[in-house]
């Protein structure tokens, strides 16, 4: 059953997510090699309680995720567990955060580049990011889910020769983390939920460099890449509108400033367009 939301409860959730995108600023400001990311993790459920929210993903599901964050690094594609290992250079590092307030989820997710990376990866980021945005401008009512889907699934498998994941999807958020619909990055036009005011949807591109295949970690959560090769993760939580674009409820305006105002990330793999449209 999808839960549509008011235009008073988007506003609402409007606070959840701003919520998370300052948590992501505030991992941005500090991310460095050297530093872990259960560290990360530590800082960012401290600003999520600081503000008077909990972390959404601490305790979710069975077994019970046991951290704020899924921190998932390199290979690791989502769900990826803190741990006291050290980040070095060259590593990639998706932080997915959510936040609850006001009776409301908040969700989004950013990958960092840590140093120097490959240039194959840098173009990975690059195009995943680009990925998200396509999906958005298709999450206007009267399309469907499939029309948001087809377009992540074009740019960045049949454009780019990437692995789009099967076994992962975007979702409604509202007051449950995970509503319905589900929206899958691949997919046909014109198939699936119809897009309709009031719904909140979480677009979620989970690019790989190589094969789409992927498998479940030892410890029950992390999804990795078959092939070992990187994989690449960008979230933001959006409202359909009437006669309009989607309402991205989620920013990365201030991530990425916090992200070129680190010395110990690399963010030239993003454009001007990216830019523009995440404003």
């Amino acid at each position: 059953m999808i839960h549509y939301k008011t235009k008073a409860e988007i506003e609402l959730m409007r606070i959840s997510n701003l919520l998370v995108s300052k948590t992501l600023a505030t991992i941005a400001a500090i991310i460095r090699p050297g530093i872990s990311t259960w560290e990360l993790d530590q800082v960012a459920e401290q600003f999520i309680r600081d503000n008077g929210a909990t972390p959404s993903f601490k305790g979710y599901g069975n077994p019970a995720f046991p951290f704020a964050c899924c921190i998932s690094v390199n290979d690791a594609v989502v769900h990826g567990f803190p741990t006291k290992a050290e980040l070095k250079d060259g590593d990639i590092v998706s932080v997915d955060v959510g936040a609850f307030i006001n009776g409301f989820h908040g969700d989004s997710a950013y990958t960092f580049a840590v140093g120097e990376i490959a240039p194959e990866v840098k173009q990975l980021l690059r195009v995943t990011k680009e990925s998200l945005y396509k999906g958005i401008e298709k999450a206007t009512q009267g399309n469907r889910v499939g029309d948001i889907a087809f377009a992540v699934q074009h740019y960045t498998e049949r454009e780019h020769g990437y692995g789009v994941v099967r076994e992962l999807v975007g979702h409604g958020v509202g007051r449950h983390l995970h509503e319905e619909p589900q929206v899958p990055n691949y997919g046909k036009r014109g198939t699936g939920a119809k897009l309709k005011e009031g719904m909140v949807i979480a677009i979620e591109p989970m690019i790989n460099l190589g094969t789409k295949n992927v498998y479940h970690d030892k410890d029950g959560w992390t999804i990795r890449t078959e092939d070992g090769k990187a994989a690449a993760h960008y979230e933001h939580s959006v409202a359909v509108q009437k006669g309009a674009k989607a309402d991205i409820l989620s920013s990365f305006t201030k991530i990425e400033a916090a992200e070129k105002a680190n010395a110990n990330l690399c963010s030239d793999y993003s454009n001007e367009s990216i830019q523009a449209i995440a404003v």
